[in-house]
């Protein structure tokens, strides 16, 4: 019997994948749960326009995102922190900050996008990587100064 997986089912396959599968595990485990509905043709239609919504949806946001990845080419961001003796700073440039900081340039980042392994505890300029989709990236330079 061939099923259309609503969830990801451990060891089948994930959600939206059309498996043959026994009736009694379909008619069973996977309907009765939720996790799947069988593929009648309409279902099979349904699933087509469902991914091709989501694959448009994905290429427009894929587009916005290399194109703010080319305003955010070359970046510089500067930051200014207390420092203590031998240029420590009180506190840290944490992952928080420089998106506040992207913020008030007009880009809307979320923080957990910005790949900083530890927050920075120096003065100095560090090359980050902003994570804007999966497959788009773009590094920035954000400088840490006195202030």
């Amino acid at each position: 019997m061939k099923v259309i997986l609503l969830k990801g089912v451990k060891k089948l396959g994930e959600a939206g994948d059309v498996k043959d599968v026994s009736q009694g595990y379909a008619r069973n485990y996977l309907i009765p749960n939720g996790m799947a509905v069988e593929a009648t043709p309409s279902a099979l239609k349904d699933l087509e326009k469902q991914k091709n919504i989501l694959e448009r949806k994905e290429k427009n946001l894929m587009e916005k995102m290399e194109a703010m990845a080319e305003k955010l080419k070359g970046l510089q961001l500067t930051l200014s922190a207390k420092v203590g003796e031998g240029g420590k700073l009180f506190g840290s440039v944490t992952s928080k900050d420089i998106a506040e900081k992207l913020q008030e340039q007009g880009f809307n980042i979320d923080r957990r996008k910005i790949d900083l392994k530890d927050p920075i505890r120096g003065l100095g300029a560090y090359n980050l990587n902003l994570k804007l989709h999966p497959e788009v990236s773009v590094e920035i330079e954000v400088i840490v100064e006195e202030g």
